[in-house]
């Protein structure tokens, strides 16, 4: 059927996906020093390095809604939360099991520092990555729908002020807000100015990386669309973002 074709269509943009969802979690437990400046009184903008992969799974989801539309796009964030589970299920149950003799206490407790993050960064990103992924596929169908896919920099742009600022806030508050405070390392935690400013230098750097990417996403999704022959315009009355555990296909207009 057509489910399968475009599902076969899309395969590459699904699998790159969840392969940025997957790297970016696990990198995020580091944060970076953006810029060397004074940022809500921090000597410099404090990000997780996760930023530097992370746009570009909103950058695969814009091309995912513009080309395939909604449904497609929200089959793919589904299979990144799936995995995302898994990720975390797995590193929990490493965590657990007996050491080996050769891995002292230095080696579990590096393991622990690093990994042990992990899950409020995956428990932030789970909410976070759901959140704004959906808000940005329905934000940018809802203005393909109104400006009769016109003015695509406009859809990209604004469906990413929308969706990646829902995603910042609600990953740094809870990985680095509340995480920070809960796992129990002594110095870890950060403070609510470094939270609010790590949330506002996130937000906006994703901005400018889709401001950035804006003559690159033209190009794929020019290609792509003559390539594929698809242009779909989603109804707004489609656009569900849980229709993907419904049976059968929604109808969507082309």
């Amino acid at each position: 059927g057509q489910g399968q074709v475009v599902d076969a269509q899309h395969q590459i943009e699904r699998d790159l996906l969840v392969a940025v969802l997957v790297t970016s979690n696990i990198i995020a437990v580091k944060s970076i020093t953006l810029l060397p400046i004074e940022w809500f009184g921090n000597p410099a903008m404090i990000l997780p390095a996760s930023i530097i992969i992370f746009p570009i799974s909103y950058i695969i989801g814009n091309l995912l809604t513009e080309v395939y539309g909604f449904h497609a796009a929200r089959g793919v964030i589904w299979l990144g939360f799936i995995a995302n589970a898994f990720v975390v299920l797995a590193l929990w149950i490493a965590g657990l099991l007996p050491a080996s003799p050769f891995w002292d206490d230095y080696a579990q407790s590096a393991y622990g520092r690093i990994l042990g993050q992990l899950p409020f960064i995956l428990i932030g990103s789970f909410f976070a990555y759901l959140t704004g992924e959906l808000a940005n596929s329905t934000v940018l169908a809802l203005m393909k729908y109104k400006t009769r896919g016109r003015f695509l920099w406009m859809r990209t742009i604004g469906s990413t002020v929308v969706g990646q600022g829902l995603d910042s806030v609600i990953f740094i508050a809870i990985a680095f807000g509340l995480g920070t405070r809960l796992d129990g390392i002594d110095g870890n935690e950060w403070s609510s100015t470094a939270v609010i400013g790590a949330i506002l230098a996130q937000w906006i750097t994703k901005i400018l990386y889709e401001v950035a990417a804006t003559p690159l996403t033209y190009a794929i999704v020019g290609y792509m669309k003559r390539k594929e022959r698809m242009d779909v315009i989603n109804l707004p009355r489609t656009l569900n973002p849980f229709g993907v555990f419904a049976a059968g296909a929604q109808p969507q207009q082309g």
